[in-house]
């Protein structure tokens, strides 16, 4: 066990400075407060940061911390911070360590026992949240989905019985092909929120069923910094996957009961289970047996 008193002595401290999800008006005064007095800012993109502090006239030395260089850069930060200096770090925009670089610049200096100090501020996955008009609490932050299909559709069929609201970042390159993906594997009736350009002027919240979205993202096409809230598992997809956990054979008997003919229903739970038909069709007719 390990305690922290974050504002004991004269010893060097972390502070994680949130900055803003878009309008510059976001930052806090703490939080310009930090980054003046900071002896150094471990910054995401050192670009990106230098037009924060130009806007608000702050000189502070910067020295980069990403994915890329983080391996190098962390016993450097060590060494100040032991040093008793003060070392404030940001991402891009919103949360340190929130789907951005940061989190293992925490982890050393709490292995080190060097204080580790979060400021509140913007976040989109919160902001978004309590404005989309699906349940708030609980909800389920997950941030960006593997790119390729398959693992995608992993993820997604692992995140499928969670009942909060689940919350995804999300390029808008890929948010067409994420949401065909979310459709396959959730069910589509599902309300879902696309939020993007937060805090800026051409903000816009898109809300409907994921088979809405999808019909919509398949003739417009967004723009900007997205985020993706979807709402959690539906009472009918409780019963639909009590159902399927029912034998095969009853499975097929159930779908026949509603109208189907024997090999379109064999067909149906073949598909529903990921199973080839020739496996459900010898369940039926019991055919696994061995003679």
């Amino acid at each position: 066990m390990k305690k922290q008193k974050s504002y004991k002595d004269e010893a060097g401290k972390l502070y994680l400075v949130p900055t803003p999800i878009g309008n510059l008006e976001d930052m806090s005064v703490r939080g310009v407060k930090i980054l003046e007095a900071a002896d150094l800012i471990a910054s995401e993109d050192t670009r990106n940061t230098q037009k924060l502090l130009n806007h608000f006239d702050i000189a502070a030395e910067q020295k980069s911390l990403h994915e890329h260089n983080y391996k190098q850069r962390i016993p450097e930060l060590l060494e100040l911070l032991k040093q008793g200096k003060v070392v404030a770090q940001v991402s891009d925009a919103g949360m340190p360590s929130v789907s951005d670089p940061g989190q293992e610049l925490v982890a050393a200096c709490i292995q080190e026992e060097i204080a580790v100090i979060s400021l509140p501020g913007p976040t989109a996955g919160l902001t978004a949240l309590i404005a989309s008009g699906l349940v708030v609490q609980p909800h389920y932050f997950y941030g960006f989905l593997p790119r390729k299909k398959k693992e995608q559709q992993t993820e997604l069929k692992n995140l499928l019985t969670v009942k909060a609201t689940l919350i995804f970042y999300e390029s808008p390159y890929r948010l067409k092909t994420t949401i065909a993906n979310m459709t396959e594997v959730f069910n589509e009736q599902r309300q879902a929120v696309i939020c993007r350009e937060l805090t800026k002027i051409h903000e816009e919240y898109l809300r409907g069923t994921l088979a809405e979205l999808k019909e919509y993202l398949n003739e417009t096409s967004v723009k900007g910094e997205c985020c993706l809230l979807v709402e959690g598992q539906l009472e009918q997809e409780k019963e639909e996957k009590q159902i399927f956990q029912e034998p095969l054979k009853v499975q097929v008997e159930q779908l026949m009961t509603e109208g189907l003919k024997p090999n379109s229903a064999i067909k149906e739970v073949a598909k529903q289970n990921g199973l080839k038909k020739q496996v459900v069709y010898n369940d039926y007719h019991d055919l696994n047996e061995s003679s």
